[in-house]
């Protein structure tokens, strides 16, 4: 079984900064990918960012420029920068993690995020 934490979420006003990370542990024997989504009130979960265990990034074009997504591989550990946030970037957001080679997908409990105008 895999666990991952989240933590770095909470109040910023607009045009802020917040860092999110997450720690996964227990039972990781190869990672294909982690990543971060999030899901605002009443919309479906989005996918915000991800990094494989090749180091490759991938960004929504709503985060572009904004947001960036670093790994420390050696903890098991994804984190999420976000820079010059905006009110929409309110949400939760989770992490996720992919493994290999059965693509097992587990997810964490969430971190809300509220941007202030």
């Amino acid at each position: 079984q895999v666990q991952l934490v989240e933590s770095g979420g909470g109040l910023v006003q607009a045009g802020g900064s917040l860092r999110l990370s997450c720690a996964a542990s227990g039972s990781i024997f190869s990672i294909a990918s982690m990543g971060w989504y999030r899901q605002a009130p009443g919309m479906q979960r989005e996918l915000v960012a991800s990094i494989g265990n090749d180091g490759n990034t991938y960004y929504t074009d709503f985060v572009k420029g904004r947001f960036t997504i670093s790994r420390d591989s050696a903890k098991n550990t994804v984190y999420l920068q976000m820079n010059s946030l905006k009110v929409e970037d309110t949400a939760d957001y989770y992490c996720n993690l992919v493994t290999r080679p059965y693509g097992l997908r587990y997810w964490g409990q969430g971190t809300q995020v509220t941007v202030s105008s």
